[in-house]
């Protein structure tokens, strides 16, 4: 088996269980090729049978060996084996590059052998539904985003948002996620999960794995939301994914009669399951949870995340506002950790929030300092239909109805994915703002918070070296200052709208430092771009 991609092994039981899911722990103890013991969990697949998933890096020999609570039952307990594990050769840059982890700095993601990775994700919260069928549909969505530059996919693993209990659109062709009254999972729907998070992870888009919305917890309880959880990390641990344990943590049930002392039981009730999943996960998959706002308003003690999700809202250009006030706030917060804008102004949500308004997100939140951005489309993330619009929601309002076939043709999404491209032509890890290196005037002003210009420039770059200036809306460019007077510098607009370049060529820098770029055409947003002449960037 190549590196970094599944083995799965089958046991089947000697004794058949009355409650198999949650009567029997088994386990499978992982020796790697250097020595290290791991305790991967293994998962309930129905009937008799338990299967366990192991991804094996670096590549060698390794030996496994089953612990199970039954030590009676000689078909789970006390099975022994081994396998071996060859170089990836491939093209998959998950498989080829291993899972994210953090970086030095703690403010970036890389992969297992150092590839920084920047991160840009689309949301398909309800995509394991059969609202988005499969295979067709499911592969179309998929190979759009890859086409776009899209490398990470939110999606939800259990029970969803915006619904209740039973509702009909939480279906897949199997059912519900779980039993009647969460006494158990159902295997069959997985089993439809599992095509859906291969072909993602086939196609190069990371899952960050919901695994359910914040309020279920409460229905639940928080010991069986951690079984559940053990059941995640067991049937999806193994392959490069990413951890968000619930969707706005400590956001009530819409309908809730009690919403503070909620908001309060689910605050500890995910903190304590943040720190169950990271004890049980033998890979290390990095955590975090989606937020109400913050992420670090979710937990007791933000140092159980390893990066920080925030949620600005739907508000169209008030959102945007928002959002440069959270990334603000969270960029420079302790302890230092990642950060994403992990939900901020679906395109097209109550009909508006389009596609300079994505621009707008994207861009102050990656030039402020975040590690990446994820964009969604309405329509997407309910996987709406022509046939079955998704309706309204428990609150009794409806979102919008455009189809998921149409709002992934929304220009956001790939102006969203050509920022993303932009951004990784350059050393984008080792970049800081830099507000010092600009002089202008907001053309465009509003009654927001003093401290807040959204059509004001947005610089970061990397001393002697590299200028990046987002200018969101203006009719003169401003001024670069601080210029290195030892340093040449050659410049360039990129029009994030098209994705050209357009050359402006050498910077000529007056004696005091600075230079007027010219006019690059029509009044949209555009970023400069100046390289030292001596960086090959």
């Amino acid at each position: 088996m190549p590196q970094n991609q599944i083995v799965e092994i089958a046991f089947t039981s000697d004794i058949t269980y009355d409650d198999p899911y949650n009567d029997v722990d088994l386990e499978a103890l992982v020796t790697t090729p250097g020595g290290e013991q791991l305790r991967v969990p293994a998962f309930w697949a129905g009937g008799n049978v338990w299967k366990v998933r192991i991804a094996g890096d670096p590549p060698g020999n390794y030996a496994y060996t089953t612990a199970a609570n039954v030590d009676t039952d000689d078909g789970l307990h006390g099975q022994t084996g081994s396998f071996t594990v060859a170089p990836y050769d491939g093209d998959n840059a998950l498989l080829r590059h291993g899972r994210l982890r953090l970086a030095d700095d703690r403010r970036h993601f890389e992969q297992n052998d150092g590839t920084p990775f920047f991160w840009t994700g689309d949301s398909w919260l309800m995509g394991l539904t059969k609202r988005l069928d499969w295979p067709d549909g499911f592969k179309e969505l998929a190979d759009d985003r890859v086409a776009k530059g899209f490398n990470v996919i939110q999606i939800v693993a259990g029970p969803l948002p915006d619904m209740g209990v039973g509702d009909p659109r939480g279906r897949n062709e199997a059912g519900f996620p779980f039993t009647e009254n969460f006494e158990r999972v159902n295997p069959s729907y997985y089993d439809h999960a599992d095509l859906k998070f291969a072909y993602l992870v086939e196609a190069g888009l990371m899952p960050c794995i919901i695994g359910m919305w914040g309020y279920y917890l409460k229905m639940i309880g928080v010991e069986a939301v951690k079984r559940y959880w053990r059941y995640l990390v067991a049937r999806y641990g193994a392959y490069p994914v990413v951890w968000c344990t619930c969707g706005e943590g400590i956001m009530p049930y819409y309908l809730s009669e009690s919403p503070e002392e909620d908001a309060a039981l689910q605050k500890r009730g995910w903190t304590e399951v943040i720190v169950y999943v990271r004890s049980i996960d033998p890979y290390g998959n990095l955590i975090s949870i989606h937020p109400t706002l913050k992420g670090r308003e979710q937990v007791e003690d933000p140092s159980v995340m390893d990066f920080e999700m925030l949620q600005a809202g739907h508000r169209d250009i008030g959102s945007v506002v928002r959002s440069i006030e959270q990334i603000t706030e969270a960029v420079g917060a302790e302890p230092v950790m990642p950060v994403i804008e992990a939900e901020v102004n679906f395109e097209g949500i109550l009909g508006r929030s389009w596609q300079n308004v994505q621009r707008l997100n994207f861009y102050h939140a990656v030039m402020r300092g975040t590690a990446g951005h994820n964009y969604g489309a309405n329509g997407i993330w309910q996987m709406s239909t022509t046939e079955e619009p998704y309706g309204r929601s428990p609150h009794g309002r409806s979102w919008g109805e455009m189809p998921w076939q149409e709002a992934a043709q929304l220009p956001g999404s790939r102006q969203v994915g050509l920022g993303g491209q932009f951004i990784r032509r350059f050393p984008w890890w080792a970049m800081e703002p830099r507000p010092d290196w600009i002089r202008c005037e907001p053309d465009w002003t509003w009654d927001w918070p003093a401290d807040v210009v959204i059509y004001g420039p947005v610089c970061a770059g990397i001393p002697r070296q590299l200028r990046i200036v987002y200018m969101p809306m203006f009719w003169t460019p401003g001024v670069i200052v601080a210029i290195e007077p030892d340093v040449s510098y050659t410049a360039y607009w990129f029009d994030p709208c098209t994705g050209k370049d357009i050359d402006i060529g050498p910077v000529e820098v007056s004696d005091a430092g600075e230079w007027t770029p010219p006019l690059p055409g029509e009044c949209h947003d555009w970023l400069l771009v100046l390289t030292s002449t001596e960086t090959t960037l």
